[in-house]
């Protein structure tokens, strides 16, 4: 009787803890989901704040990007922050001070006090967005579960501007344009309140690892200088000086980065967090796909409005197709084809399904049909990013003890961002300079010829969204690590144990044992070499130890 008991107790804590994940996703799904609303859903509002604010044309580009630059320059410190601080204490500031600067910006009497929240909400974002991955990530390791995890997680990563579109253009017509970020205040509400009681806290009693400060500065400087500069040239040309200026300068910094995190005792972003092969891999796929993704929702919202005709909510509902799509291929990528096939397979394999959506984009004409000519391009298109976004993001954050778990979740929303910002210039400009190329070859100019140059520019756009996915697909084929169904994980002690749907496995000689990713397997030099593992000297043969070579730390791989 006694035992029976126990074993009821023992099932009903395992339920019971269960369904304290679960509820732990929601909440992250509901932050996650704040901060990508806010990437399209104040675009739709833009209109109205300078009728009512009165600022300029030129000024307003400034409401987008003082919320990028903030957000974009200060990622890895608040993935960094939350690996020191605990990832609820972070978590938790993240949300109330994304909450409150929305609020600021709502209530905003003038250019500046927008603009001003608009920073603020970009610095807190940052704080926000990379804590919720790596509150996932350590929350979920089981492999069902996980999978299933991260297929909601990387389908709202990839449909989120969608629903902003929509979300936006609701607000925008039955209520106003302070809405659009009142409505954060509301999503933070319930998120603060589920937060306090179903995440736990992550930090232990050992001692606190020291904020790298130079490497802190040196990053954020070179990552604000990278999304100024495309932010410049899409505004002032890529002729600009200033745009060279800050994209050389820019370079310096992160070189400066790099040799001082090989240098520094207690490393912003271990070196061996982005040189492991398939984590290096995946960044680039989320940071290609980001400029293909950004560049599909800005350019089929200029069509739809313009040359379509559909108010805001129309546009908005004209997206929820593709949304359901790529909410079944995330399911479908992270349950069954990532365990089964590997990144290697499954990126591919959407950036390939991405690229032939944006081809079916650039037959569109001013005479094509929404369910005819749109909709089956938007359908495909969802599906690929449903492939490429989970299988990237799970892959990224794979394996990473759970000290480092917020920097590696902040990489991947640094290459998203700066894929976005890098996608969004480049494809602007391009479609700028189309636009007028056609215009000036077919005089006189007319409202017709305009309207053609319009969707002309829009297929040239779109041409080259799909060449960033055939790009994609050719570097992630040749990046991922070819999938091993026989390996078998060595060390039970990593963030994500043997249990998970897809686990480490070593890519040493046979024989070799296996160590889970720390600061001193990744810097011998700094902490005694020669107290590690004598076979672990000879296994570096990449980029670095553990880099882009044979002798990476580790793998994806199926349970055997």
């Amino acid at each position: 009787m006694a035992h029976l008991q126990s074993t009821i107790t023992g099932g009903s804590a395992t339920a019971l803890v269960s369904s304290r994940r679960w509820w732990t996703l929601g909440t992250v799904a509901l932050a996650q989901l704040m901060v990508v609303l806010d990437t399209t859903v104040v675009n739709i509002a833009l209109p109205s704040a300078q009728h009512d604010l009165g600022f300029s044309d030129g000024e307003r580009q400034w409401v987008i990007t003082a919320y990028t630059l903030a957000f974009g320059s200060l990622l890895l410190l608040g993935g960094r922050l939350s690996d020191l601080v605990g990832r609820k204490r972070m978590f938790l500031i993240g949300l109330v001070g994304f909450a409150s600067a929305s609020a600021l910006g709502g209530a905003s009497t003038s250019f500046g006090m927008l603009i001003f929240a608009r920073s603020l909400q970009g610095a807190l974002g940052a704080m926000l967005a990379p804590t919720a991955l790596a509150v996932l990530t350590t929350t979920f390791t089981i492999p069902k579960e996980r999978s299933r995890a991260f297929g909601v997680f990387g389908a709202i990563a990839g449909a989120g501007g969608a629903v902003g579109l929509l979300v936006g253009g609701f607000v925008t017509e039955d209520l106003n344009w302070r809405w659009n970020l009142y409505i954060n205040v509301v999503i933070a509400f319930f998120a603060v309140i589920m937060a306090s009681i179903f995440i736990d806290k992550s930090r232990g009693g050992g001692p606190r690892p020291k904020l790298d400060l130079p490497g802190t500065i040196l990053v954020s400087a070179g990552l604000f200088s990278i999304v100024y500069g495309f932010s410049n040239a899409e505004t002032h040309g890529w002729g600009s000086p200033l745009t060279w200026g800050m994209l050389v300068g820019a370079a310096v910094l992160l070189c400066i980065f790099v040799l001082w995190q090989r240098r520094a005792v207690h490393p912003l972003l271990p070196l061996k967090i982005v040189l492991d092969r398939n984590r290096g891999a995946a960044f680039i796929s989320v940071l290609i796909a980001g400029a293909g993704m950004f560049g599909i929702f800005l350019f089929v919202t200029y069509y739809v409005q313009t040359s379509l005709h559909y108010s805001p909510i129309q546009a908005g509902i004209g997206f929820l197709p593709m949304i359901g799509t790529l909410i079944v291929a995330a399911q479908l990528a992270t349950n069954l084809l990532l365990p089964k096939m590997g990144p290697k397979i499954v990126v591919p394999a959407g950036m390939i399904v991405a690229c032939i959506g944006l081809v079916a984009l650039t037959r569109l004409g001013l005479e094509s049909s929404y369910a005819g000519g749109l909709l089956p391009a938007l359908m495909i298109v969802g599906f690929g990013l449903g492939l490429i976004m989970p299988t990237s993001i799970q892959t990224a954050t794979y394996g990473v003890e759970g000290d480092f778990a917020g920097v590696a979740s902040a990489m991947v929303n640094t290459s998203q961002q700066v894929g976005g910002s890098i996608g969004t210039a480049l494809l602007n400009t391009l479609a700028a300079t189309a636009a007028t190329a056609y215009a000036a070859s077919h005089l006189p100019v007319t409202p017709e010829v305009l309207a053609q140059a319009a969707v002309h520019s829009y297929s040239v756009a779109y041409w080259w969204a799909a060449g960033f996915f055939a790009f994609g697909a050719l570097m992630s084929a040749l990046l991922f690590r070819r999938h091993h169904a026989d390996a078998h994980p060595t060390n039970p002690q990593a963030t994500e144990p043997q249990h998970t749907g897809a686990h480490l496995a070593p890519v040493t000689t046979p024989g070799d044992s296996f160590e889970p990713f720390s600061t001193s397997a990744a810097f011998p030099e700094k902490h005694g070499r020669h107290e590690l593992h004598g076979k672990h000297e000879k296994a570096g043969s990449g980029i670095g130890e553990g880099g882009f070579g044979q002798g990476s730390q580790a793998e994806l791989a199926p349970d055997a």
